[in-house]
This record gives C-alpha cells, structure tokens and sequence, in this order.
C-alpha cells in the first residue's frame, strides 16, 4: 500500500504542489496541502517543505491563507468556480497570482511541525523559521478578523471554508441564505462532470454557495462589516479546534526557531477554554457550530463534534463526552472496527452514505479523530480507528471518500491526502 500512496502522491506533483486530484481538482487547495506535506514528509521530505512554501508565497497581506491557489497554466474554465469568478485582484490585500478569497481550517502549523519532526535537521529549522511568521500570521488574521461573535472563535463565512462542505450541519444557517433566481444557469457545474450527482451537493446548495460567494466578493473580501452584510456567519468546532492545535504547533515551532512559547500555549488554552464554552452541548454531550446569526447551535449531530479530541488540552469531561458519542451507534468507534467513523450521524434521518460529507467516511477526518484518540490516552480505541482506516485503502485505493459501511470508494480516485495520511498512519502504528 506504501507504494500505491508514493505513486499517487507523484502523479499528483505539479512542478511546486500536489494537486487533491487530476480529476475534479487541478489547483492547489489549502488543507489539502498540509496534509499532503505530512505525508510526503514520509518519502519527499523536500517536497514537503516546497508543498508547504509554496501555499505561503500565496498569502494575502492580512495573514489569510486562501484555500485554493490557483494555477496559472491551465486554460480558462478549468475548474469552476475558477478565478475570474473569485477576482481576488479586485481585493485589497491579495497577492499578486489569482487565489480564492476564503480559507480552510488552520492546520499548517501541526502539519510544518510533523513534517520537521518526522525529519529533524538544519534545513528543516531553516524551513520552520521561513514558515513561523506566516504560521502566526494566519492565526493572527483568524483571531483579529474573524471573532465576530466576541467569544474568542473564528467564524467561517461560507461551509467550504468548514472543510466539510456539504454537512448536515450548515443545513439549518444556509436556509436563511437566499438561493438567487437563475444563479445555477449562468454556470456550469465541473464536478457532477466527474462524479455522480447524487453523490455530489444539490443544485439548491450550490446555488446558496455561489451567493455566498458572491456577497463575501462584494464586499472586496472585507471582514470588518460581517455582521452587517455577510448571511451566513457560524463558528465550526473542527475549525476552531484547529485553531488551537496551531497554536500548540506554534508553540513547539517556537521553541526551535527562538521564539517566546508562552504566548502561543496561553493563545491555546483561551481557544479551548472558548470552544468549550460556546459549542459543547452538555444535553447531548457533543460539540456543535454556533449560527452566530441566532445564537443557536446548529441540531445536527456530525463528526464535527469529534474533532476537539485533536486538543491536547480539551477537559476531562468534554473527552469523556466526546468518546461516549463516538461510540454511540451513531459513529460506531470500537476497539475493534469493522467500519470506519462517518461523517454524519448513523440513525440519522438524513444519513446520506453516499452523498458528499452527509454520511462517508473520509481520511483526513479519521486521522484527526485517531490523533486525538492518541494524545488523550485510548490506544484500544485508536488501534481500531487506525486499522479501518488502512482496510479502506486495501480494499477500495486511494478514494476520495468512502462509502461508511461497505467501504466502496466514492469521488475522485487516486486522491493526494488519502495517500498522505496513509503513509502516516502505516507509519506510526
């Protein structure tokens, strides 16, 4: 399986990054990138590092991080919504190549430090300190810009900037944001081209999408007005827990470039003292998005409720919660599993296996949750996620997603951060 993952992560170099797919995503995408770099850091540790240099040379002035670069030798309408759509040269701020103008989660920093870590050496510290200024950037433009409810979260202003695009959980802000008439007939869709539209989000959300889109680009990506002008505003705990991973990266980043730790572990410990206040459930004993429109916590029960076990920091009670959700029927996490954590809830109503993050069961996901699983003390439990995660490898390659229980690969094939990851979880079993 090793020499599948290296051989999908070549075919996907192109000549500075690793493009997700050669089908449905010819550009460079943000977290796509950090995992991949994990990865690499396996068996191209230079190409790691470049992946990672890379994605920065794109950063705008005011420390966001754009979650797709795009690539300038493809023709026009390549991939939709592709650069004429975003504008980003119309933005203040923005670099000199097209980007996007919305981010990804935050999970660089954990990634720069794995990639030193797996391979510790004169050249990586040099790359660590060409990176570090970024890295805070990043988290700087998360904390100053984005905190629009004013309780210590970054708000995501659109669900691709979640990572989890189409998840149950934006169903209930995104209904509140206006589908307008004729939007969808203007455009032409690229990814039910390449994959099943069934499998992939409706016509109605990918409608709502473009007007988000669209209200952010108005705006020339500003983020002073949210609040005013922007209709859909939610803080994400898998971007938040991110947010404070980084933190505890940055920390460890500092440390070996001469910088002040201390800073970035009282950073961190505020972001989880936050998540927990804001997004833990005690009813349900889970972690929800927060509409900051109404105040509310979002209904749906997701694998985004998961992802604060990433947190070294998270509190006893709130890991013990976690862990008894995760293995409820709804995700079904065992010691010994016979299938890997879905994205959304089980016994759901609206559990969808094949539909795009509604109901599969995606890698980097997994090997978030199987991070934590480590760093707060469950090995059984970690030894089973990371075994299905390796099964759904060998039996189906490296997919995209996969279907949560028989394992089928979904999306686009020979996918850039399944590899990855696998070659990080072969390695550190």
């Amino acid at each position: 399986m090793s020499r599948l993952a290296l051989a999908t992560l070549d075919g996907n170099w192109e000549h500075d990054h690793t493009v997700p797919s050669r089908t449905l995503y010819p550009h460079q995408w943000s977290w796509d990138s950090a995992f991949i770099a994990i990865g690499l850091a396996h068996v191209r540790p230079d190409r790691a590092w470049r992946e990672l240099r890379t994605l920065f040379a794109a950063q705008w002035a005011d420390g966001r991080v754009p979650h797709i670069v795009f690539n300038p030798r493809l023709r026009v309408g390549a991939y939709f919504p592709g650069p004429e759509f975003w504008d980003s040269a119309a933005a203040d701020g923005a670099p000199a190549g097209a980007t996007s103008g919305i981010v990804q989660p935050p999970v660089h920093a954990l990634a720069a430090w794995l990639v030193h870590r797996r391979g510790p050496s004169a050249a990586s510290r040099a790359a660590l300190g060409e990176l570090y200024p970024r890295l805070v950037a990043q988290q700087r433009y998360l904390a100053r810009r984005r905190d629009v409810g004013g309780g210590g979260l970054a708000c995501v202003v659109h669900p691709w900037e979640s990572g989890l695009d189409n998840s149950p959980a934006w169903d209930a802000p995104m209904a509140a944001v206006p589908a307008e008439a004729g939007v969808m007939r203007a455009y032409r869709r690229h990814d039910t081209a390449h994959a099943d539209a069934a499998h992939r989000p409706t016509d109605l959300d990918y409608a709502r999408y473009l007007t988000m889109v669209q209200s952010y680009r108005a705006g020339r990506y500003r983020d002073d007005d949210l609040a005013d002008r922007h209709p859909f505003l939610v803080e994400c705990p898998l971007f938040n827990a991110a947010r404070g991973a980084a933190e505890h990266a940055l920390a460890d980043i500092a440390a070996v470039v001469g910088a002040d730790p201390g800073p970035h572990r009282e950073r961190a410990a505020r972001i989880t003292a936050a998540l927990v206040e804001r997004l833990f459930d005690p009813v349900s004993g889970t972690f929800r998005p927060r509409d900051v429109r109404t105040g509310r916590l979002v209904p749906a029960r997701t694998v985004l409720g998961l992802t604060p076990l990433m947190l070294p920091d998270l509190p006893a009670p709130q890991v013990a919660a976690v862990l008894a959700e995760a293995c409820s029927a709804r995700f079904g996490l065992a010691g010994r599993m016979d299938r890997p954590l879905p994205s959304h809830d089980r016994t759901a109503a609206d559990f969808e296996p094949l539909r795009y993050w509604r109901g599969p069961s995606w890698m980097n996901i997994n090997w978030l949750v199987w991070r934590g699983l480590r760093a707060h003390g469950r090995p059984e439990l970690a030894a089973g996620l990371r075994r299905s995660m390796i099964d759904l490898v060998a039996r189906a390659g490296c997919h995209e997603y996969f279907h949560p229980d028989t394992g089928a690969g979904l999306g686009s094939p020979a996918f850039g951060w399944t590899a990855a990851l696998l070659l990080d979880t072969l390695a550190d079993g």
